[in-house]
């Protein structure tokens, strides 16, 4: 990501001298994710939270959905999302939150790399042809939308640290 990232941790959260996770390290761990939790919140403010598969490119979160399904009529009216990904453990492993808005991917050439990423990271199963400023078969293309992040939350665990990264 070429915007600046601070880091920090926050020690009220962690083991004494737990250092901060680089954001390189915070990178990789998004990128080789196999399933995420997205957040949206509907019109009426009630939140829905659904998994799916994703990928972390270009220093954001990018995920594919159907024009008519719930997330979707979320971010038409308020863009604000979290992203998690991570481990279902207590004591060991990492967990990741991204906070950040959604912006529709219409570009043609994002939608081809976008594309070629899914089939890269899922195989053949996610194999997504663009048509027009949509992805997927013929008969039932999906929306790309990219989550330009504001700021990632890391939850260490054994030893536990939380690290903050911040996005000009």
């Amino acid at each position: 990501m070429s915007t600046p990232v601070t880091t920090t941790v926050d020690a009220r959260f962690g083991d004494d001298g737990e250092p901060p996770l680089p954001w390189p390290d915070t990178e990789e761990l998004l990128e080789s994710a196999q399933l995420y939790w997205l957040s949206t919140v509907r019109r009426d403010g009630v939140p829905h939270v659904t998994p799916l598969i994703g990928l972390w490119q270009a220093g954001g979160f990018v995920f594919c959905t159907g024009p008519g399904e719930q997330k979707t009529h979320n971010l038409r009216h308020n863009a604000a999302v979290a992203v998690t990904t991570g481990v279902a453990t207590w004591a060991a492993g990492t967990d990741v939150v991204v906070e950040g808005r959604a912006r529709r991917v219409t570009d043609g050439d994002e939608l081809r790399a976008v594309a070629e990423a899914y089939f890269v990271k899922y195989g053949q199963q996610w194999r997504f042809e663009v048509h027009g400023d949509a992805v997927g078969p013929v008969d039932d293309p999906g929306w790309v939308f990219r989550v330009v992040p504001s700021k990632v939350l890391v939850f260490a665990k054994g030893p536990f640290g939380q690290t903050t990264h911040r996005f000009a």
